[in-house]
């Protein structure tokens, strides 16, 4: 049969001999790319007449959607709460090297800083496709200061912020800009938060609950008035009572609005959550779960000392600590081990598994028909993955940035 070009001069690409994740099953089927969308074959055929330019073996492949890392403060010797002559050059470097990690799109998290670097930091930040130059940026994570001093875990005290008559005139002024924020990390037992938190909703900044002593009346409190998120489930919050559960108990409220959902990060490395706790959350809240790295600078590079913004943290084995203590300070584990690691400790479905990475992120973040999905007319971001999880090669809007070579590098 021959391509027909009435719609369009772009060649369709014709992935074959792999099975998809659409739907929530890994489906024998074939993956028809143009123009850096997913295409539906039967309009290819029925409508346009047309067939593929270009056919790839997958060779038994597993085709997911590419994952969306909505925590990482940094890696590979960058830290995004750092405001440096070159953080454009740091952010790019990151971008490129979590290619390989599955990762096709991520949110540049910051740590609990003094003003002044939010003010410098967050307009070197801008939302951008991801490409063969990296993975795209859907805007900043901000984690803090308008958090508990209790449970500041790897925060600095000093620069710990709450709110004053001001409220969001407050948060603007040690901001400087919203522009390309996307995700807010704060605590709702902090007063006037709840004013925030509309406002914040309004502008179609994502809320989420963390670094937090709230009791979970407050937490249902804060998701009536927007909140959508938990940040690092049971990590720098209240541990689950079974008379106040806190904010763990939003995995199962009867207080939710009707028609919302209120998703939860998990760092899946093995160390900030016991795999028991893990498969308590999955099976209380599974259609929440979103997995998040959490990942540091020192993320990709030896053990040894390392920043998390103003804080010097040590790195030994996969643990990191606030230099000189014992209290975690973000992960160096990446999305793909996380997702490994995830499915190993729920025994859930490979499909499960390659979701809480890929569907759950776009969903909380509002781009899921977009991104996060292998649907037609859907972005062609997707990863080419082994049987046991392990990234061979990532696409970003059908084009491939990175590929496993024969090494296994």
């Amino acid at each position: 049969m021959p391509s027909n070009k009435s719609v369009s001069d772009a060649p369709i690409v014709q992935f074959t001999n792999c099975r998809i994740l659409r739907d929530h099953w890994l489906q024998r089927e074939d993956l028809w790319v143009r123009e850096g969308k997913i295409l539906n074959p039967e309009k290819l055929f029925f409508d346009e007449k047309g067939s593929a330019d270009v056919q790839l073996d997958c060779k038994g492949s597993i085709i997911a959607p590419g994952f969306i890392d909505v925590q990482i403060n940094g890696g590979f010797g960058v830290d995004f709460s750092l405001a440096t002559d070159d953080f454009k050059s740091g952010i790019d470097l990151v971008s490129q090297k979590i290619l390989s990690h599955g990762v096709t799109s991520f949110c540049p998290t910051l740590v609990t800083s003094p003003p002044s670097v939010y003010h410098q930091v967050l307009p070197q930040i801008s939302v951008r496709n991801g490409g063969a130059h990296g993975a795209g940026i859907l805007g900043a994570h901000l984690e803090g200061p308008f958090i508990s001093r209790e449970k500041k875990g790897a925060h600095p005290e000093h620069c710990l912020r709450t709110f004053e008559a001001g409220a969001f005139q407050d948060l603007l002024n040690t901001y400087g800009s919203l522009d390309c924020v996307r995700i807010v990390t704060l605590a709702p037992e902090m007063k006037r938060s709840s004013e925030v938190i509309r406002e914040l909703t309004k502008r179609g900044v994502c809320v989420s609950l963390g670094h937090s002593v709230a009791n979970l009346s407050q937490a249902e409190e804060a998701v009536q008035h927007g909140a959508t998120f938990i940040t690092h489930l049971f990590n720098a919050m209240l541990p689950f009572h079974h008379r106040d559960p806190g904010i763990v108990g939003l995995l199962t409220s009867d207080k939710i609005p009707a028609g919302r959902r209120v998703f939860y990060g998990m760092i899946s490395d093995g160390i900030h959550t016991n795999p028991a706790a893990l498969r308590i959350a999955h099976r209380a809240h599974p259609k929440g779960l979103v997995l998040v790295t959490d990942a540091i600078a020192g993320m990709g590079l030896a053990p040894g000392r390392h920043t998390l913004g103003q804080q010097v943290v040590e790195i030994d084995g996969l643990n990191t600590y606030i230099a000189g203590t014992k209290t975690l300070s973000g992960s160096v584990a990446t999305m793909d081990t996380c997702v490994r690691h995830f499915q190993e400790a729920t025994g859930c479905s490979v499909e499960t598994a390659l979701e809480a990475a890929s569907l759950h992120p776009a969903q909380l973040l509002g781009i899921e028909h977009n991104k996060g999905t292998l649907n037609y007319d859907s972005d062609a971001d997707f990863l080419m993955l082994n049987d046991s999880l392990y990234v061979q090669a990532t696409y970003i809007a059908g084009q491939e940035v990175w590929r496993q070579d024969a090494s296994g590098m």
